[in-house]
């Protein structure tokens, strides 16, 4: 996966509300109101009279009729589904979600009442919460395509991306000309490292926008993520194409080239992109790397120092500017930017080892010790999760 390039984004589609089988209700309330004189509430609203507003198109008044009614009837869950209803076009979908949680504590059977606290969950963007709710509407009826496509689109809001690819992917099939859908699914396979479907939604995207430059890089994307990184070149030059002014495009590119150790193509690159962004610090950052794998180590630094300023997170910056700093004995310094390295991935061995190179030539030895038992745990802990999962694997018996 190329670093900084992925571009995610949560989409969100206008739903209408399942139908309800306590509609029926609703629905008797209804033609009981339309034959009674219309007239002021009294001491206490009716549901009558409530479905009547709602039906008038009076949604606030709706609303405070349903409220003095819950109120009034605490245990009535269609009623306090149907405030949760109200309340929800008028988008107050966190008062909604209190009213319909209130419904299922009391009825959890009550029909659509879950796939609606889902659904008012996810106008608020709580991902994680939307998913019990909408597995419960989905388990009572699951040929709710809905309930599905919601359960899926909350899944990759969650970024549970696995999940999320199972559920769009089945919405995309009985949907499949639904572009936002194949957009997400395509998103979803390639974050949750599914490449191939990621390629075949791509593909589709690709058939019906040749122009498009966000799926040309994602198509770019998957296939250096399957290791075809020439072909994901290919790719990278069609965004570029289409649009040459964008950010992080020249970068990805660059990447690609960087890779395959095609330095000088990867070089105009990154000059490339400093062009369009002159503070990409991951444009410095490979600059300085490739300058310092060309031993022009000044050129190199001042990349390097160029990249940390813009940004203190970029691991290949800091272990660059470490071995710089190392061979020139300028041992302060390198600990300094090992050891940011580290920071950044402790489960790296690399930086420890140079760290511990660095401690033994101050003459630290127990420093150094310490960094080289890192680096032993390490390629320890990573031999013993190969052998796990070597076909005929057996636990190691403890003495």
């Amino acid at each position: 996966m190329l670093p900084g390039t992925s571009r995610v984004v949560i989409l969100f589609f206008p739903m209408k509300f399942q139908e309800r089988h306590y509609w029926k209700w609703r629905t008797s309330l209804a033609i009981f109101a339309m034959l009674s004189p219309l007239f002021g509430f009294g001491q206490s609203p009716t549901p009558a009279e409530a479905v009547a507003l709602e039906q008038q198109g009076r949604i606030d008044e709706a609303a405070n009729a349903w409220q003095v009614i819950t109120e009034k009837n605490p245990r009535d869950a269609s009623a306090l589904a149907s405030l949760g209803l109200v309340l929800s076009r008028q988008q107050k979908y966190e008062q909604a979600a209190l009213a319909y949680q209130k419904a299922i504590a009391l009825n959890p059977h009550l029909p659509g009442v879950q796939l609606d606290l889902g659904l008012a969950e996810f106008k608020q963007g709580h991902f994680q919460a939307a998913i019990p709710p909408l597995q419960a509407a989905l388990k009572s009826n699951p040929k709710n395509m809905q309930a599905r496509t919601l359960l899926g689109l909350s899944y990759y809001g969650a970024q549970s991306f696995q999940e999320a690819a199972i559920y769009i992917g089945e919405a995309e099939k009985a949907d499949p000309d639904n572009a936002e859908l194949q957009q997400v699914l395509a998103q979803s396979c390639l974050a949750a490292k599914k490449y191939s479907c990621a390629l075949d939604e791509f593909h589709k995207i690709l058939q019906r926008d040749p122009d498009s430059s966000a799926a040309h890089v994602l198509a770019g994307e998957a296939l250096d993520g399957m290791n075809r990184t020439p072909e994901a070149i290919v790719e990278f030059e069609a965004a570029i194409k289409a649009s040459p002014r964008e950010p992080d495009l020249h970068f990805g590119l660059g990447y690609l080239h960087w890779k395959l150790h095609q330095y000088d193509d990867a070089k105009n690159d990154f000059d490339a992109e400093l062009s369009v962004d002159p503070n990409n610090a991951q444009a410095f950052a490979y600059l300085g790397d490739i300058e310092m794998k060309q031993n022009n180590f000044d050129q190199a630094l001042v990349a390097l120092k160029k990249a940390v300023q813009l940004r203190n997170d970029l691991r290949v910056a800091y272990m660059d500017m470490g071995t710089i700093y190392s061979d020139q004995k300028n041992y302060p310094e390198a600990v300094e930017a090992l050891t940011k390295a580290e920071e950044l991935e402790p489960s790296q061995p690399d930086a420890h080892f140079r760290l511990g190179r660095v401690y033994q030539a101050m003459g630290n030895a127990p420093a150094a010790q310490a960094e080289y038992a890192k680096v032993r745990k390490l390629h320890q802990s990573a031999d013993e999760e190969v052998r796990s999962k070597m076909p005929g694997a057996v636990p190691r018996l403890q003495p």
